[in-house]
């Protein structure tokens, strides 16, 4: 089983702004009426008792959230990017470089690792009484990057404990397609293996 991998968290930069002048039959000087660009999607890592392991990350491509989407004319909102939800086992560790970012230990835990950037403002907001018209609107802001981290928990079931070669690698592997090697003379593993076995991943440790 993976129990470690890393890649990119991208989420969403907020949707522009536009700049807009209200244009009705009746209305010859409207005003301005651009709307707000949309909020950018964020990226949510939720704990899922379901999820073996963490091997559909093992390729470190970058996982990106939806932008925002721009504003409207007639003082509409953009609509909000659409939040990138990355399920992982119960029992990860996140971390971003040293920062240990959460712990996600019951089913259904959420965090949000990285945030989407705020959607620009359109040009009604920048109407004051000296500049009643104005032309330009606001970009939207960046979302937060992350370089994650994330660590899995790997909890043993069932440990075998016995005297040096007394046959636990033997049965260890035979049992799970697994373990270390037998050692030829009475000496303990160097470390402790793990193997899975009985129809889902279970975890066991031979020394």
């Amino acid at each position: 089983m993976i129990d470690q991998v890393e890649f990119v968290v991208q989420a969403g930069a907020g949707g522009a702004g536009i700049a807009s002048m209200r244009r009705e039959k009746f209305v010859p000087h409207g005003g301005p009426d651009g709307g707000d660009g949309g909020r950018g999607g964020s990226v949510v890592l939720v704990a899922d008792s379901k999820v073996a392991g963490l091997g559909a990350y093992r390729d470190g491509r970058a996982r990106r959230a939806e932008v925002g989407h721009a504003g409207n004319s007639a003082l509409r909102k953009g609509a909000a990017g659409e939040d990138l939800e990355l399920p992982v086992p119960v029992g990860s560790i996140v971390w971003d470089g040293a920062q240990r970012l959460a712990d996600l230990t019951e089913q259904g835990e959420r965090v949000v690792v990285a945030r989407g950037g705020r959607g620009g403002w359109g040009n009604k907001r920048f109407a004051t009484p000296t500049r009643r018209a104005p032309q330009f609107a606001q970009k939207g802001a960046p979302g937060e990057r992350r370089a994650l981290r994330i660590e899995l928990k790997l909890l043993a079931d069932v440990g075998l404990v016995g005297l040096p070669n007394a046959g636990k690698s033997t049965l260890l592997g035979a049992w799970s397609g697994g373990g270390p090697p037998g050692a030829p003379a009475p000496a303990p593993p160097p470390r402790p293996a793990r193997g899975g076995g009985g129809g889902g991943w279970l975890g066991l440790r031979g020394g």
